[in-house]
């Protein structure tokens, strides 16, 4: 300029002396750029064109929104279905397994069957499809991708087949982590079936941190095995999420290398194609994993399946039968078990005619429960004939009480008949206990009957099998749970009177009811090896003699009268394993995921663009760059939330177990343990592994969803005015369908708790059932709790694709609006390779908008899981099991003087006192024998003592110190007790006999001996090791009871409790029972409750309970007078 304005200064200008202008400011240059960037008329296809497109883009997707919603809802469909059935079919089985079989599987196993296994076969039906579409569906993208690049579709096939085989071969190694899962699954179900059950029993003991560290041990390897098949499976996703991108990159670089051009119209397309591809490529591994768990699972259920049943031909039955022999055995030789056959019973001939009544006796473990079992057909027949002539009722041993009302209990399933209703309650002397009840027949028992006394238990049931008018009763041992003058009532009203036209066959310990029955059998090692009636048997002496005279020999006296879920739920979930901190890196592995994502299509539209000239060399270098960051972002965000998942899961179980163990006893006496085992079974399953997976995608999905909302507004913004209704339509569906479905959630856990609960009442009555042959009626029973299981799992699917169907539907609404936006905006405003990259989003829209909406309602659905879990790791806690600062010295109780000033006790603060101020003292050393009807609050008086409850008024003082300021464990450890009824746990006699492992195998082997099982355990192979199954169910009750006793020999407690301890035994065991107590507690206080006045014979006083209250304390020689 400086020349122009100087020749300007000097002299005026002239056309010339102006320079001509640059070329590139030239118009001829301007024309050229002008023609060159505006769209030429012939390039421009008509917007009538465009709406022909997307009205063809609309119909296709409406059609595929529709069947896909359609096929999902009756695949669910037919997967409750086959829920239904494995479920009814798993129950019937469960009704016809051979002893053996039901011992060798376990309640804990067979639920399994029925809550996870049933559930894993009904969620495969909508995951089995995917395996042959996937196929399909990548056999028709390569078709589309080779019209565009040619040959390099041989690179998307080979990189596609990688994937597939790379995934295959790791599915098949997770298929082995399954079945470990399930395995381990088992054991520690098991085990916890096991402590529910007898929670009264361990608590006594103090063994709640034995048990806890057991099934800690279970659940510890069942985490190590979801661990690896979780850490597995996030591997495979990871490689499964960013196989589209490495497919991409291979794709793209051989038609570099081929030459192949590349615009963006076919960048685009292939991309397209690939995305959509993403969601077959995510459903697929999750497919195989489902495939792999229901192989496992079918696998299991085969075995369970094919089991031995018991066999209905090994008794001949003739219900109508005129003949005048009721019970007919000839060279009949049975086995408990049924694959080795080893001769447990051999009967060589019995005969018992119609109307008579016969007994059966014997010492512990002769074999007298297995004659009456062999009756049943509940024991393997190996050979010989048995025939029973008429209907069956059976009272078992050990008392089984259904969870309903007593009136139910009795009717059992029976019609009312008034009359003869009243008459079984008066002969089983139960009118009296009735009417101490608040509601009296309509009381409802607790699981297990665990709110009625031993002796209650025992005449409901013997009330329910009068009730039946059968022709034969079966009563095994039914006076061992009641005291002297009930029994005696029971066996004259009863047994010699309503029943006096019956036929029964009655064992017991009772010697002296033998005088009245027609026939007696004398059992040893399971042989009958006397028979006759009282009087020849007492002549020939031999067995029969022993028993008489043990008997005699004690009975020198005689009988004297006495909404929403909770946001703080979410909140416990997100942050229980690492608080925010840990949400936050969650957050930010997903956004990472997402712009990783977005950096490669972004280059891919630059790359593409005319307006650049990127060498095809860095193009691929570049794209490879962001697929191997993306791939390592992926990897490590998975790995990141499956040990976020699995350490939450893990510290909801140790916190639910601690929660439970620490628990009243009131607690378990009111909450049926189906609800308990179906927290820590199907509840757990959910927060072991579907939650963190829900979790997982929704956090990436709303992400995806926010990306592809900026990438389509970026490029047609008018989109922004459509994304508002877009929004509000989703979020009113969302809460308009979630009110109903949270609440379908909960009620569908709460209808499916009773099946469990009412299938594991029916396997530990199953010899009851049978007996009375009522298995349709139970299976009906299991039918209507399935059905009502069943009517929420229908409206929940239906709920979920109702949902499904209008999200999707609405998202394809959007794109199609969105994409007429974009053909009617002049190129020149939006580029084409930009609208491609729009399209290639929001053809994932609407699957990904429902995905993401559904998978959030899942979530918040499963969330219930995690809100029932919580219920559970907050319940009221009982006293501190040891408090350090009040400590007993190491040797209290040094002398055990007891004391009790106006002990007041209740169940529970609103229900009436069932210890009405008892006061009394004993001194150290001193035997107190405790009688009353059943009832009366004998065992109550145990319970309080070991704060089992606690008192409601008045004080315990034992050696000075308070009972009630010192911890449960300090207390109940120094106590020893012998329980009313004899458990078992699942182990050997070793862990039985000492759990803890505190002794040392002499010092077992002399408690055995002293407790008469040495002979018993020495028979067996295994000795100390030899098995004891679920409940002890291989032990005869006498000798369970006889292992109970040798516990406390190991113990030597300075004092000692006796809950009806000798009950199930007869009374030469008895009589050996009482002289074992006699010498080895010679200084110790014994307390013991007791029905037979033998004993409590060795007592130096007799504390007489009636209704509550201590009516007498007397010396024995009193009474004896």
């Amino acid at each position: 300029m400086n020349p122009l304005l100087n020749k300007g200064y000097t002299t005026p200008l002239k056309l010339q002396d102006v320079p001509t202008l640059p070329l590139e400011f030239r118009a001829e240059r301007m024309s050229e750029l002008f023609q060159e960037y505006w769209p030429k008329p012939e390039a421009n296809p008509s917007p009538y064109e465009g709406l022909v497109l997307i009205s063809i883009l609309l119909v296709a997707k409406s059609i595929e929104v529709l069947s896909v919603h359609q096929f999902n809802f009756h695949s669910q469909k037919l997967g409750m279905l086959i829920r239904s059935s494995i479920i009814t079919s798993v129950y019937k089985k469960g009704l016809r397994l051979s002893s053996t079989a039901r011992q060798a599987h376990g309640t804990g196993q067979i639920v399994n069957h029925m809550a996870v296994d049933a559930q894993q076969l009904s969620d495969l039906m909508l995951q089995l499809h995917p395996i042959w579409l996937m196929p399909l569906q990548v056999a028709a993208a390569l078709a589309l991708i080779y019209t565009y690049v040619g040959l390099s579709a041989v690179a998307a096939l080979l990189g596609t087949a990688v994937v597939f085989v790379f995934t295959l071969i790791r599915t098949k190694k997770s298929n082995s982590f399954q079945f470990r899962i399930m395995m381990s699954r088992d054991l520690r179900m098991k085990a916890i079936n096991e402590l529910l059950n007898n929670m009264r029993v361990i608590k006594f003991q103090a063994w709640e941190d034995y048990f806890g560290n057991k099934i800690r041990q279970f659940r510890q390897a069942e985490h190590g095995w979801i661990g690896k098949f979780l850490y597995y499976f996030a591997v495979n996703m990871a490689i499964l999420s960013t196989a589209p991108l490495l497919v991409t990159v291979l794709t793209f670089g051989t038609a570099t290398f081929l030459g192949i051009p590349l615009n963006a119209g076919t960048v685009f397309t292939i991309t397209s194609v690939i995305k959509i591809l993403q969601e077959p490529v995510r459903t697929f591994p999750q497919a195989l994993m489902l495939i792999s768990q229901a192989m496992v699972s079918l696998g299991r259920l085969d075995e369970f399946m094919m089991s031995k049943e018991r066999d209905e031909n090994a008794v001949q039955r003739d219900d109508k039968c005129e003949s005048d022999i009721a019970v007919e055995m000839k060279d009949a030789k049975f086995s408990w078990d049924d694959e080795e056959g080893n001769e447990a019973l051999k009967v060589e001939e019995l005969e018992i005619r119609r109307g008579d009544h016969a007994a059966v006796v014997g010492t512990v473990g002769s074999g007298k429960s297995s004659l009456l079992a062999s009756v049943l057909g509940e024991m393997y027949k190996i050979s010989g004939k048995v025939r029973v002539c008429g209907t069956v009722a059976y009272v078992a041993q050990t008392s089984w009480i259904q969870n309903a009302t007593i009136q139910e209990n009795i009717l059992f399933g029976l019609p009312m008949n008034q009359k003869k209703y009243k008459e079984v309650i008066r002969v089983c002397c139960l009118d009296k206990d009735l009417e101490m009840m608040e509601h009296g027949d309509q009381t409802e028992i607790g699981e297990r009957g665990i709110n009625l006394s031993g002796g209650q238990k025992q005449r409901v049931q013997l009330a329910r099998a009068v009730y039946q008018d059968c022709d034969i009763y079966l009563l095994d041992d039914i006076f061992s749970a009641v005291d002297a003058q009930t029994g005696s009532f029971i066996f004259k009203e009863c047994v010699m009177g309503a029943l006096r036209h019956k036929t029964i066959l009655l064992v017991t310990h009772q010697v002296d009811f033998l005088h009245n029955v027609d026939s007696i059998m004398v059992m040893r090692d399971g042989r009958i090896v006397q028979s006759g009636k009282y009087d020849e048997l007492l002549k020939a002496g031999l067995d029969f003699g022993a028993l008489v005279a043990a008997h005699e020999s004690a009975m020198e006296i005689t009988e004297r009268e006495t909404g929403q879920v909770n946001l703080r739920v979410y909140k416990h979930y997100f942050t229980e394993a690492f608080g925010w901190w840990g949400v936050a890196l969650m957050l930010a592995m997903s956004l990472a995921w997402i712009i990783a994502f977005l950096a490669g299509d972004y280059w891919l539209a630059f790359a593409t663009s005319e307006a650049y000239t990127v060498p095809s060399f860095i193009f691929i270098i570049v794209y490879a760059a962001i697929a191997a960051v993306s791939c390592i972002v992926v990897m490590i965000r998975s790995f990141l939330f499956t040990y976020w998942g699995l350490k939450t899961s893990q510290s909801f179980f140790i916190g639910m177990l601690d929660s439970i163990l620490h628990a009243p006893m009131s607690f378990f006496d009111t909450t049926p343990s189906g609800r308990i085992l179906s927290r820590v079974s199907t509840d757990l399953l959910w927060v072991d592994i579907s939650i963190p997976l829900l979790v997982s995608f929704v956090m990436v999905s709303y992400f995806s969803l926010i990306s592809i909302i900026i990438v389509t507004c970026q490029n047609a913004w008018e989109t922004v005015f459509l994304l508002i209704p877009l929004f509000w339509l989703n979020n009113w569906y969302r809460k308009y369908y979630i009110a109903s479905s949270r609440e379908l959630t909960r009620l569908d856990s709460i209808t499916k708790a009773p099946v469990i609960h009412h299938f594991s009442e029916t396997i530990s009555g199953v010899m009851t059932i049978r007996g009375f042959r009522k298995q349709g009626a139970f299976c009906q029973e299991n039918l209507d709790r399935v059905n009502a299981s069943l009517r929420m799992d229908f409206h929940n699917n239906g709920a979920n694709e109702w949902l499904g169907f209008r999200l999707d539907f609405t998202g394809v609404v959007f794109l199609c609006i969105a994409t007429v936006f974009m053909i009617f905006l002049p190129s020149a405003i939006i580029r084409p390779e930009y609208v491609g990259l729009s399209l290639s989003y929001g053809l994932a829209l609407s699957s990904l908008l429902s995905f993401t909406i559904s998978m959030t309602c899942s979530v918040e659905n499963k969330m219930v899981s995690v809100e029932r879990i919580k219920q559970f790791t907050n319940l009221p806690s009982e006293a501190p099991w040891t408090i350090p600062e009040r400590t007993p010295p190491q040797d209290w109780p040094s002398h055990g003087n007891i004391e009790l000033d106006n002990l007041q006790v209740r169940y529970r603060s609103n229900t009436p006192l069932v210890l009405k101020g008892v006061s009394l003292t004993i001194q150290g050393g001193e035997k107190i024998g405790v009688v009353g009807r059943t009832g009366s609050g004998k065992s109550t008086l145990i319970q309080v003592l070991f704060r089992l409850i606690e008192p409601s008024a008045g004080k315990i003082i034992i050696d000075g110190i308070n009972i009630c300021n010192v911890g449960l464990h300090d207390l109940r450890s120094r106590f020893g007790i012998i329980p009313q009824e004899p458990v078992l746990f699942q182990g050997t006699v070793r862990s039985n006999i000492d759990p803890l492992g505190l002794y040392s195998d002499e010092e077992i082997w002399k408690s055995l001996e002293r407790c008469q099982l040495k002979d018993a355990v020495t028979a067996k192979p295994e000795k100390l090791e030899a098995s004891v199954v679920d409940g002890g169910d291989n032990w005869s009750v006498g000798q369970r009871q006889l292992l109970c006793l040798g516990r406390i020999m190991l113990k030597h407690s300075r004092i000692l409790f006796m809950d009806e301890a000798t009950a199930s035994v007869d009374s030469q065991t008895d009589a050996v029972i009482q002289k074992i107590i006699r010498e080895d507690f010679a200084d110790r206080t014994i307390i013991s409750i007791a029905h037979r006045i033998p004993t409590v014979m060795d007592c130096d006083r007799v504390l007489v309970i009636d209704a509550g209250m201590s009516k007498d304390l007397y010396l024995l020689c009193f009474v004896h007078k």
